[in-house]
Order: C-alpha cells, then sequence, then structure tokens
C-alpha cells in the first residue's frame, strides 16, 4: 500500500481551454468562438509567419501585455500544429464566430423599429435556434444569446478543457494571455473536464494527505507519467494555519484585490488570487494560510485577475457560497458568471444585485454599484461589496471609478460610514480592445479605442469616495503590483507612472486628513474590534 503524502505547495495548476489559459471567456461557448477565432489563431499565425517578431517585441519589457508568443523560434512547428488542430477541430465554433458579426450586419441593415419577426428567416445557420432578436426602447436592435442552451449545445467544448501542473521557485511566469501552454518534460497535462470532483480531490491533498496510488489511479496517469507526477508530493506537511477565534474581525490582505475577513463563526474572501509557497524575499500569505472552510467567496467582476480560475479551481472544495454579481444575460460582452462557474462544477453560486445583502453570522454582505473599469461597456457583472461584521463595516471596492460622485452621496445616505475602504487606483488602463477586442463586430477608431479605458479612480475621484463615506482607514490595493500577478496583468510599474504617481498623491493627501492609509505590498494585516 502507497504511503499517504501531500501536494506541495509550489504545484502551479494552470487550468486550459485548447491549450490557452482558460478564463469566464473561454468558457462561455460564444465568446470562446470569438477568442478563438479572432485573438488566438491570429496570434499563432502571426508567429508561425514572424517568428522574430514575436522575439524581438517581447524583448522590450513594455510589449509584454501585447499579441506576441514568448516562445523560441525553435516552438513554431509546435505551434503549427496547435493552429492546424484547432482549424480542424474546432469548425463549428470558428462558423459561429463567423456567425455573430454576420447577423449584426444583417440587423444593422434591415432592423429599423419594425416587427424582427421575418429576420429570423436571415440568421446564419450556426446560430439558428440559440438566439432571440431584440428592440431597446429606443428601437436599437440586438442579439440575446440563449446561454443556457448553448452550454447544452456542441458548441460547449468541455473536451478542450485541461490542466497544466508544474512546480515553480519563484514568480517569473510568461504572460498567459497571448501564449499557449506546450509541452515540457518538467509540466503535466491532464486531460480533466473543470467541473470534475477528481481535481477537489486532488487540491484537498494541499492540506489533507492521502495515498499516491489513490489519487494517481483517480487521474488516470499512465506509466511514463507516473514519475513526473509522484515529483508533484511531499511527505512534509504544510504549516499549521493561524485560525482567527477573537471577538473582532482580522483582515488579511493576501495581494492584488484578495482580502480575507474574519470573525468569529464566518471568514469571507473577496477576489481570491492566491500566490504559491516557495523561499522568495516578498513575504506573503499563500494557500496554507487560509481557513479550513471559505464560508463566502465573492467576485467582484468578470476581468481574469479577479476572477481567477486557477486560485478558484483549487479552492472549490473549500468554497460553501459563491456570490457573483448577477449579469445582464444574454449580452456577448457579459455573459452570466453564475452560469459559467456553475458549468465548471461549482455547487452554490449565489447572484447579487445592487443594493441587496445576504446575512451572514455577525452581518451581511451587501453588493454596491460599481462604475466604470469597463470601457463605457453595457456591463452588469460588477458590484463592490461592503462586509458588515459585528458593528463595522469593510468595503471591497475593486477598481471602481468615481465618475459620478452623486452614487457615494446616495449610498452613505443608505449605510452610513464605513471603517475600512479598499479602492483600486489603475487609473491608466488599457484601451477597451486590449480585453474586449476579440469579441467587436465592427473595426473601432484608434481614437475613440485610446478614450474607452479599463481604468479605476484617479486622486481626486478617490479623495470623493472618501469624503462621501466618511471612511477611516483607507487602502490602496488590486494595484497587480505583487510579481506573482504580472503573469495575468502584464503590469511593472515605475516611480513614474500615473497609477503609482496618483495613489501616492491620494495616499498623502489622506495622512494630512489624519487618516490611517497605506498601499500594501504583499501581505497587510488589519484588526478591527467589534462595537
Amino acid at each position: 500500500m502507497s504511503k499517504n503524502v501531500y501536494l506541495r505547495q509550489n504545484v502551479v495548476a494552470e487550468p486550459l481551454f485548447n491549450q490557452w489559459y482558460a478564463w469566464s471567456y473561454l468558457i462561455a461557448p460564444a465568446t470562446a468562438a470569438m477568442y478563438m477565432s479572432n485573438s488566438h489563431l491570429k496570434i499563432m499565425q502571426s508567429f508561425v509567419s514572424a517568428p522574430q517578431t514575436h522575439i524581438a517585441a517581447l524583448k522590450n519589457p513594455a510589449m509584454m501585455g501585447g499579441p506576441f508568443i514568448n516562445y523560441p523560434a525553435s516552438a513554431t512547428a509546435e505551434i503549427k500544429g496547435l493552429m492546424e488542430r484547432t482549424s480542424k477541430e474546432h469548425t463549428d465554433l470558428l462558423k459561429l464566430s463567423e456567425a455573430i458579426p454576420r447577423l449584426d450586419e444583417v440587423l444593422a441593415q434591415e432592423a429599423a423599429g419594425f416587427s424582427l419577426e421575418p429576420t429570423y428567416e436571415k440568421v446564419p445557420e450556426p446560430l439558428k435556434g440559440y438566439i432571440e432578436l431584440v428592440y431597446d426602447l429606443n428601437n436599437h436592435p440586438s442579439i440575446r444569446f440563449m446561454e443556457g442552451l448553448l452550454y447544452k449545445s456542441a458548441y460547449y467544448k468541455e473536451s478542450a478543457q485541461s490542466l497544466s501542473l508544474s512546480v515553480i521557485d519563484n514568480d517569473d511566469r510568461p504572460f498567459v494571455f497571448s501564449t499557449p501552454s506546450l509541452s515540457s518534460d518538467k509540466r503535466m497535462h491532464l486531460s480533466t473536464a473543470f467541473k470534475s470532483e477528481k481535481l477537489d480531490e486532488l487540491f484537498k491533498m494541499k492540506t489533507s494527505p492521502q495515498s499516491i496510488g489513490h489519487i494517481t489511479e483517480m487521474l488516470g496517469i499512465g506509466p511514463g507519467e507516473a514519475e513526473l507526477f509522484s515529483s508533484f508530493f511531499t511527505n512534509d506537511a504544510p504549516p499549521p494555519r493561524q485560525d482567527y477565534s477573537e471577538d473582532g474581525i482580522r483582515i488579511r490582505y493576501f495581494g492584488h484585490a484578495c482580502i480575507l475577513i474574519e470573525a468569529k463563526g464566518v471568514s469571507i474572501l473577496c477576489d481570491p488570487v492566491i500566490s504559491y509557497k516557495f523561499d522568495s524575499p516578498i513575504d506573503r500569505y499563500t494557500y496554507a494560510d487560509l481557513p479550513e472552510t471559505i464560508d463566502f467567496a465573492l467576485v467582484t467582476h468578470n476581468h481574469q485577475d479577479h476572477c481567477m480560475f486557477e486560485t478558484l479551481l483549487q479552492l472549490r472544495h473549500k468554497i460553501k457560497n459563491l456570490v457573483v454579481p448577477r449579469s445582464r444575460g444574454g449580452s456577448l460582452s457579459d455573459p452570466s458568471l453564475k452560469l459559467i462557474l456553475q458549468t465548471i462544477g461549482f455547487k452554490n453560486v449565489i447572484e447579487i444585485e445592487e443594493m441587496e445583502e445576504i446575512a451572514v453570522e455577525g452581518g451581511g454582505i451587501m453588493g454596491l454599484p460599481f462604475l466604470g473599469e469597463h470601457a463605457d461597456l453595457d456591463i452588469r457583472t460588477k458590484a463592490a461589496y461592503l462586509i458588515r461584521l459585528h458593528g463595522r463595516s469593510i468595503l471591497c471596492a475593486a477598481d471602481s471609478n468615481n465618475i459620478e460622485p452623486l452614487t457615494y452621496k446616495h449610498i452613505h445616505d443608505l449605510t452610513g460610514d464605513v471603517d475600512v475602504l479598499f479602492l483600486g487606483m489603475e487609473c491608466a488602463g488599457a484601451p477597451l480592445s486590449w480585453l474586449y477586442g476579440p469579441l467587436l463586430t465592427k473595426p473601432l477608431v484608434r481614437k475613440m479605442d485610446q478614450t474607452r479605458r479599463l481604468d479605476g479612480s484617479d486622486s481626486q475621484k478617490a479623495l470623493r469616495i472618501v469624503d462621501q463615506l466618511n471612511a477611516r482607514q483607507v487602502y490602496v490595493y488590486a494595484m497587480g503590483m505583487e510579481p506573482w500577478l504580472t503573469y495575468v496583468t502584464s503590469i511593472a510599474y515605475t516611480a513614474e507612472s500615473r497609477p503609482m504617481v496618483e495613489s501616492n498623491k491620494f495616499l498623502e493627501a489622506c495622512r494630512s486628513r489624519g487618516l490611517e492609509s497605506e498601499r500594501p505590498f504583499g501581505k497587510k494585516e488589519i484588526f478591527l474590534a467589534a462595537r
């Protein structure tokens, strides 16, 4: 009988879709089709045609987040093979991606406020039966995707899902959204659907030992992979957790936008993005510092650095309730996050509306309006969270951009003062096309694109939030500063970077008002006494 072992704390588990780093828009069938066609295939074709262009571009750190594959020219054949397999094996998704802009064009030419019923005859074949044609009250036409039906169709590619396992000993990981995951003698690809409970059994082994023979058999590891697979495990138990059982509230900053809030009887984790554990000069909390059970995991919005599958899948067995903002439903740019997460195996996904509150022991979790950061697109899947426990209030505002200060006055009239405010200030932001470009069905004028930013508040806007909410402690977070976030954000600030300059001005202004304020880095612990 094989002995019980633990999964190493520094085993990276990257979820993949067709060998590309998986995030929510690669799960929803319509958006997956658009990204495959308009991003993945185009990047691979560019690399195959001119690998040296990609290699030269990535010598400039500022180009890290661009559409450049981070492999040497020797990978050209493998990239070409993936490109050809994609075109051959996913013809249905590629036809779906072609049908969406064609239908948009039909609506632009023929939908002029009269009945749309005759237009159904002109719906391209791949979309027939999966969409509804609608007008808004000003007779602007649009497409509503029947998302639940699409997940039950051949367009949902569970077979394209896999998990890449490898070991790391530093934070240096290439930017993943422009580079597919290729084979390596140090990397193992598990062809396992994300919803599989086998993954829960694997990730439980970070804290609960299990027979390596059992997990090897369960995951179907072949003899040729057994040696590499066994290297992911250790006899060493993780360090003991520091569970919190006092009468007050403990807040731990895990990096970026990840905040753990604990009080007696409840644990709440916002925007889970967790670092792996290895020797590092940067002190940090890791998976080993999480409680055994996470009563509520909160996701503020549907961007890759806030709704991270890599972390969420590893925590699924710990999470009792997963809270997400309610989406618009049926929109190409705003697929239902609840449906996405349920489809990949999360059992209790709760949608929350603006100003709706979920009761928790000792208080509640309220969804608050979240303006900006989405380039003026009609995206509803975004919420700030006001957590109230034992007479104290903590606001995780994510990347909220205070473009309408009266919103916060109205909020304060209903909720009162805030004890602790966490606010992102990535006020430069990428243009709309950086994230949503593959979903556009018509070209976007460059000048227009540059004005439509994925940005948060600058110093003046942030100060207005503090004033309106009468916040007592203020922390700038969600800045992508930690090196374990670079592989998904591509952010590398300097002292002259606008977000750093603006957040410094903001913190100085807060301190001049006598407010406790900081831009934490790596880890931070805050205690609040109960009232």
